[in-house]
């Protein structure tokens, strides 16, 4: 009867969940400050002239980014900490290292495709901001809805697991591209905040690029055995895992 009974959603699910509520409060927030406290956005332009709500935002971001690029047992998907050897499972058997080539060598090229249909997305918003059609404030709200986008992805959807081809998030190729991606916009405005954020999302992408060049057996499920279904502990991606059991 125990097997039978279903489980509710794993500690790591329920607190990507609690974050996701979290992030729509966050932009429900900016949205009112945009439309009624536009002046706090000054903090684009001056980021030490004075405290804003914002430098709070700011200060969430960079603490999410540093903890992408250090190793954390906790609260953190094993998606985005497979790259580091304290959550590394070799398995027993020998490695196919032509297989994990080839691996390599697909999801990178998947990658890329995902990096190539941003670039359109983020120059089309690039043509807007110079044609004055939208500005930084705009800029700045665009990646508050990514932020929320990303954990969409995670939880409800996601649109590039089709285009790369995952199975979930844990085995993603591109799982810790979030900020990258979610701060690009920021490529057109000028001053110490964007410009803080997207360099600090850059090197959190190239950390994280040059670990699958390195160590490209810690991002293959049948190299590292903690990517495997049978040892997740974090069951983030509820709905394909299920889909995954039926099909067995």
């Amino acid at each position: 009867m125990d097997k039978n009974k279903k489980k509710g959603p794993s500690k790591i699910r329920r607190l990507y969940i609690a974050k996701l509520v979290g992030r729509c409060i966050i932009l429900l927030l900016c949205g009112y400050l945009c439309w009624k406290h536009r002046g706090v956005f000054s903090v684009l332009d001056d980021f030490f002239g004075g405290f804003s709500i914002l430098h709070i935002l700011w200060g969430i971001w960079m603490l999410d980014m540093i903890r992408q690029v250090v190793p954390v047992k906790d609260k953190i998907a094993l998606g985005s900490q497979k790259l580091f050897e304290q959550r590394f499972k070799p398995i027993k058997e020998k490695i196919n290292y032509q297989n994990l080539r080839n691996y390599i060598i697909s999801t990178t090229k998947s990658a890329y495709r995902v990096f190539i249909l941003w670039t359109v997305l983020i120059a089309a918003l690039g043509i807007f901001f110079y044609l004055n059609i939208i500005g930084d404030v705009f800029l700045l709200m665009t990646c508050v809805v990514f932020y929320v986008c990303d954990l969409i992805c995670v939880l409800i959807w996601c649109p590039f697991r089709l285009m790369m081809g995952n199975k979930c998030c844990t085995t993603c190729r591109i799982f810790n591209r979030d900020h990258l991606m979610m701060f690009t916009p920021l490529l057109y405005v000028k001053g110490f905040y964007a410009r803080s954020l997207l360099l600090m999302s850059i090197a959190v992408w190239l950390v994280w690029e040059i670990s699958v060049m390195i160590y490209p057996e810690r991002f293959w499920e049948f190299s590292n055995e903690a990517l495997k279904c049978s040892n997740c502990t974090d069951k983030l991606c509820t709905q394909y895992c299920q889909k995954l059991r039926k099909k067995k």
